[in-house]
């Protein structure tokens, strides 16, 4: 799914302050963390736990252990988190979670909540994969999910373990409308994105952004350029993690000073560090978002934001929750789609003004053709 070792494109990043990242490297070295780090559980520091409503009608626990993002990411930690409690509120079971602060917490986080007995155990992104699946294979009467993660070692689309669901999404969908929209808003023929690192749950939205905004110009007769990723070579512009910090705003300055007003960030915070060089940079520059609605869960950021793409991972994870405390549990994949409504692109807000008065309906003719397959996105890194 990846070409490997990634060849970087001149001129398309600055090159001292982007890495190239791939997810089977990256989930190679957190193999061995996971393995060492269930090994020394017993030595390991206690993990910061915030529990959460319990009780209720039903015995069923289930508990939650965030990437280290944390659960205030006000991304896709988050929305888990909303799932979970959500899932505790209406049904009537017991639930708790788990925030992490380093990858090294990961196993000794699941562990902890093994040993408090919890049914069903749901861990926050990708980089918890390995921890997860060892924890599965480790103790298979307890149910595990994972959100962004297929659970594949060997990358083949086959679910390792028994106990195990993955909940993924297919976000190129909405990612194509973000793109659309940004190629009509753009005054400078330019937009640009970049990634945190370069896994499937990232580049999928950085495919669909490029064919959205390609779309636009075969309609239009334009030429709006895209910075920051080639969608046929699948490389670009990364930052090497998820934090917000220098890495990421230098790689948002590098996509500004090549002409880009408006700028995809894709990874959680480092949407932060964008606004931050956006702002410097002044001008009629746009953000979108991702996984949540930030004009929503961001206030700092929300006149910059000219939509966000949706991934609903709180209706997933509540969901799957939802199942298997009702003894429904497998380990076939939840995929949200554009289709079930589990992905989407959310309103304009403060832009409505600023963007092509028939763009939304535009979008919602785009979003019709989406769902019945009039159109359709290509990437790689869609679920299969």
């Amino acid at each position: 799914m990846y070409r490997d070792p990634p060849v970087i494109l001149p001129g398309d990043f600055l090159e001292d302050t982007v890495t190239i990242t791939t997810r089977k490297a990256a989930l190679s070295g957190l193999a061995i963390l996971g393995a060492s780090a269930l090994v020394l559980t017993g030595c390991a520091s206690a993990p910061e736990e915030t529990p959460d409503a319990s009780g209720g009608a039903s015995d069923f626990y289930a508990c939650m252990v965030s990437d280290q993002g944390g659960f205030d990411d006000k991304s896709f930690n988050q929305l888990g988190k909303e799932g979970l409690d959500k899932a505790g509120d209406e049904l009537g079971i017991k639930t708790k979670t788990v925030q992490s602060s380093t990858e090294d917490d990961y196993a000794p986080n699941i562990e902890a909540l093994v040993g408090e007995g919890c049914n069903l155990i749901v861990t926050v992104g990708f980089l918890l994969s390995s921890a997860t699946i060892e924890a599965a294979q480790a103790n298979p009467d307890v149910e595990f999910a994972i959100v962004d993660d297929g659970l594949d070692s060997n990358f083949d689309g086959t679910v390792d373990v028994d106990n195990g669901k993955p909940i993924l999404f297919n976000t190129a969908p909405g990612a194509f409308l973000a793109g659309y929209a940004a190629a009509a808003y753009s005054k400078t023929g330019v937009v640009g994105t970049f990634g945190g690192m370069q896994i499937n749950s990232v580049t999928i939205f950085m495919d669909g952004f490029v064919e959205g905004v390609k779309y636009f110009n075969e309609e239009s007769g334009k030429s709006v350029k895209v910075v920051g990723w080639d969608v046929d070579a699948q490389t670009g512009s990364f930052t090497g993690g998820f934090a917000a910090g220098v890495e990421a705003k230098t790689t948002a300055q590098g996509l500004l000073d090549q002409g880009a007003d408006v700028i995809f960030p894709v990874g959680g915070p480092i949407y932060q560090s964008a606004a931050e060089a956006i702002r410097e940079k002044g001008g009629d520059i746009a953000l979108i978002g991702v996984d949540a609605d930030v004009y929503e869960t961001d206030p700092s950021v929300a006149d910059l934001l000219l939509t966000s793409v949706l991934k609903k991972v709180d209706v997933g994870v509540y969901d799957v929750v939802k199942a298997a405390a009702e003894g429904d549990f497998d380990n076939t994949a939840y995929v949200g789609t554009i289709e079930t409504d589990g992905v989407g692109i959310a309103p304009f807000h403060d832009f409505e003004s600023k963007v092509p008065s028939d763009l939304q309906s535009k979008l919602d003719e785009l979003k019709e053709k989406l769902v019945s397959g009039e159109i359709t996105v290509d990437s790689p890194a869609i679920p299969k």
